[in-house]
């Protein structure tokens, strides 16, 4: 299992601008081999930056099926208006991507 996620600064007054774009968009996701789910969260305030943080979280079979959506036109579409949110972002998002190594769930 693979765990791809951007966080995102978004400057103080923009969290709804923000939450909109992501609920707005034209996602693929689903039709992509190995994707299994997808959150958006929002997290802590941050007084001193003048931002709120946000996370993208997906859940992926393994991380070759994450890289082939990258790579894919689903994702070139899907990101094709991203530099037109700048503006609601305190600086570049950031990636970040982790395998499991152990894990457990409720069944």
């Amino acid at each position: 299992m693979y765990f791809a996620m951007n966080r995102f600064k978004v400057k103080k007054g923009s969290e709804e601008a923000f939450e909109k774009v992501w609920r707005e968009r034209d996602s693929s996701l689903a039709e992509m081999r190995g994707f299994r789910t997808f959150h958006l969260l929002r997290g802590p305030e941050n007084e001193e930056e003048g931002c709120t943080l946000f996370v993208s979280h997906t859940e992926w079979e393994n991380r070759d099926d994450f890289v082939a959506w990258t790579k894919s036109e689903n994702f070139r579409a899907a990101h094709s208006n991203a530099g037109g949110n700048r503006p609601l972002y305190s600086g570049h998002p950031q990636f970040e991507g982790f395998e499991v190594v152990e894990g457990a769930s409720r069944t």
